[in-house]
């Protein structure tokens, strides 16, 4: 996992309550901007996610900028780890991008979200996981 990722991680920690840290969610959702350059194609569309998730990405430093767009303007949770994923992952060592566990969405959001909405949020951090390995360099 990557240090901003981790870092990230630790201060929604700090919101031990959970409606707190829900309120926390949706500011860091509610301060997403829609990427509109994001093609929404059958190539960039997360699969499984309900809020219509696309993921674009280009390179950046050492790694990669995730772009996110989210079609569906209820999709607050989409929108907030939409967010986590691009500030935690962008311009980060490649190799430590693929190392982040799946199971982030439950460490940031708790076990009680739908199964459907779980899957999706899994999928963009998959999804965001596999452009870094296709991104790395052979060797």
């Amino acid at each position: 996992m990557t240090k901003k990722l981790q870092e990230q991680l630790e201060t929604l920690a700090l919101f031990s309550d959970r409606a707190e840290r829900i309120q926390a969610l949706i500011a860091i959702g509610e301060s997403f901007r829609n990427n509109a350059a994001v093609p929404r194609t059958s190539n960039t569309k997360v699969p499984g996610c309900e809020s219509e998730v696309f993921l674009a990405t280009e390179p950046e430093r050492e790694g990669l900028k995730f772009n996110f767009a989210v079609d569906n303007p209820q999709g607050i949770s989409a929108m907030a780890f939409a967010q986590i994923l691009d500030e935690g992952l962008s311009g980060e060592p490649l190799e430590e991008v693929v190392q982040t566990p799946d199971d982030i969405v439950y460490q940031i959001f708790g076990r009680e979200l739908s199964m459907g909405k779980s899957l999706g949020l899994t999928n963009m951090v998959r999804m965001a996981k596999a452009e870094a390995a296709k991104a790395k360099p052979r060797g």
